[in-house]
């Protein structure tokens, strides 16, 4: 069932509305709702980051073929920001406003803060939640989820069960307070950042992948009774333990790797390349055995950027 979580008059006598669609156990009552366990599934916070979008088709997909199977409610909101989405843009268009910075909002003359307190509102008291990201397009990530050390004990129990290939522990200081994430986890509604793929674009086998852990995350919740598949074991990193790989030299980045499994240290990662003289100019090299988890996706590269994150794992430790 197609709801409407917010809704403002824009001034082309249009409405920008945020919706969700809510589905709901065959035969439950409505007295019965206020009992049963929540999932939210949410999407679409930044405008290009679409990678979600196919998550929310798959779940939405697979619940519709095994209705009998749900014994809790699943509410799917496919684009918290539906200007930003349908032009593609991080942001929200013409406000140059970040949506995920005006969380938890307030009833106020400003539209986009009311909206965030609509959603907040609508989310809260969720038995559990995924705020579901892509990275931009610059950068692929493995699907990962990233908590705040403060919300460690609550949410690890959860993000074991996601399916993701692992779970990035952050520091409290890098955690702003303006997101989704912080202001549901403040209000005791456990909520999951989810990172995966790249910008603009969408990973069918990472949006399958994550489908895999949603559902393993609803049958621990009591929503779903019927068969998942088998979830990998993430790998658990803390600050500290990611390595950084960086241009020195403005050129083309050609990788060497494919960006799904373990490097060792030292292996080559990739060149950076001048395309007018033929010269290789930068040779870029894995800072310790580990799992390679970011790599670089848009060829252009100057001094300083970004090509490559490594977890560093001894070499008993392996990837699932």
């Amino acid at each position: 069932m197609i709801q409407v979580v917010s809704s403002y008059q824009m001034a082309v006598d249009e409405d920008l509305e945020v919706i969700k669609n809510r589905l709901v156990p065959e035969g439950a009552a409505f007295d019965d709702l206020e009992t049963l366990p929540r999932i939210a599934i949410v999407s679409g916070i930044h405008g290009d980051e679409l990678e979600g979008q196919f998550t929310c088709f798959e779940v939405a997909r697979r619940i519709n073929e095994h209705p009998e199977y749900l014994t809790g409610i699943v509410d799917i909101y496919p684009a918290l920001n539906p200007l930003g989405v349908g032009a593609i843009y991080r942001g929200i268009p013409q406000f140059d406003l970040d949506m995920n910075r005006v969380f938890p909002g307030k009833n106020s003359a400003s539209p986009f803060e009311s909206m965030a307190a609509d959603i907040v509102a609508d989310i809260a008291g969720a038995t559990i939640s995924l705020d579901i990201h892509a990275s931009n397009i610059y950068l692929r990530e493995l699907p990962q989820i990233r908590i705040n050390e403060v919300s460690e004990q609550t949410l690890m129990p959860w993000a074991m069960e996601s399916n993701v290939d692992f779970v990035w522990v952050h520091g409290n200081a890098t955690v702003l307070k303006g997101t989704l994430a912080y202001s549901l986890n403040a209000l005791d509604t456990p909520c999951l950042v989810v990172e995966m793929g790249v910008g603009m674009r969408l990973t069918r086998e990472y949006g399958e992948q994550l489908a895999d852990g949603i559902f393993s995350l609803m049958r621990k919740a009591g929503i779903w009774s019927g068969p998942v598949a088998k979830v990998r074991r993430p790998i658990v990193s803390v600050d500290g333990e990611v390595g950084f790989v960086n241009a020195d030299a403005a050129g083309v980045f050609m990788p060497e790797v494919k960006h799904d499994g373990r490097v060792g240290k030292g292996q080559v990662i990739g060149h950076v390349l001048d395309a007018a003289t033929g010269r290789v100019l930068q040779e870029l090299t894995s800072p310790a055995d580990g799992l390679l988890f970011t790599l670089r996706e848009y060829p252009i590269v100057y001094p300083g950027s970004l090509i490559a994150r490594v977890l560093a794992m001894s070499s008993s430790e392996g990837v699932n």
